[in-house]
């Protein structure tokens, strides 16, 4: 990218950490009925795998004819999903090669193949060529806390845009990051909403609830929303729209919190337009 970004060893560390630990759970995921399904839709131009809330957001926000990028985009299938919704171009960026096989896969059966690119990289080093060529830029479920600098992170996702581009976030609430729906109080905060450590797994990183396996450590970095907001504004962004949403699109664990009397919001959505 055109601006050079110092990371602290400790933020380096994490990076590498979590590189490790996302290619050693891509076996799993791989393996999954879920992975199937994906394999044999996207072979139909029209198959997505966003929900009612994205599709909508991104419809609304120019995916139309958008040369679009999503930054850490697993196996590629929101990528291909934007091409599906009518973007003339996607490029998915990750650092994990393993999923990034799978998006090369998925790219294979798709009709809209050819105007898909994906790229190995750490967001934080980004190749040059990629500054100001995308319209639109995505962020999903989980991408966030993978990072462990905002204000590093939001830059780079910045010089990605043209004048005039949109980001678009759809991502879990920070207040959910402060529960632990394995605990025998699920319902009971865990961790303070301003915790500055990252949490520290060794599980294999799945969405399904699945019983896991012993993978390398994975660094889970906090961030609040005022945080967030900042960052953005920081970046030179112009935030449009936020709103939260009492639905999980997280793991199934965090499906408990759905429901409740007393409910906490559990993702939101984020545009943000470059000056």
């Amino acid at each position: 990218m055109t601006e050079t970004v110092h990371m602290t060893r400790d933020s380096e560390h994490a990076i590498e950490a979590n590189r490790l630990a996302w290619n050693a759970s891509a076996k799993r995921h791989r393996e999954s009925e879920e992975w199937r399904r994906q394999l044999a839709g996207f072979r139909d131009g029209a198959f997505s795998t966003f929900d009612p809330v994205i599709t909508r957001i991104l419809t609304d926000n120019g995916v139309t004819g958008a040369c679009a990028v999503q930054i850490g985009c697993n196996n590629g299938r929101e990528t291909l999903s934007m091409l599906a919704l009518g973007a003339s171009q996607a490029t998915g960026i990750d650092q994990a090669d393993a999923f990034l096989a799978q998006a090369e896969e998925l790219r294979a059966v798709s009709p809209h193949g050819g105007h898909a690119r994906f790229i190995e990289a750490n967001v934080y080093d980004l190749p040059e060529d990629l500054a100001g060529r995308f319209d639109l830029a995505l962020i999903t479920i989980g991408v966030l806390n993978w990072m462990p600098d905002l204000t590093r992170f939001f830059a780079v996702v910045a010089s990605l845009l043209v004048p005039g581009g949109r980001l678009v976030i759809y991502e879990t609430h920070p207040v959910l990051d402060m529960f632990d729906p394995q605990t025998d109080t699920p319902d009971l905060p865990r961790y303070s909403y301003f915790r500055t450590e990252p949490v520290i797994f060794d599980d294999e990183i799945v969405y399904d609830g699945s019983a896991t396996g012993k993978a390398p450590p994975s660094y889970w970095h906090f961030h609040t929303v005022g945080e967030i907001v900042s960052g953005c504004i920081n970046a030179g962004l112009q935030i449009s729209h936020l709103v939260e949403y009492p639905h999980c699109s997280r793991e199934a664990d965090y499906e408990i919190y759905e429901g409740k009397p007393a409910q906490l919001p559990l993702c939101y959505t984020l545009i943000a337009e470059k000056r």
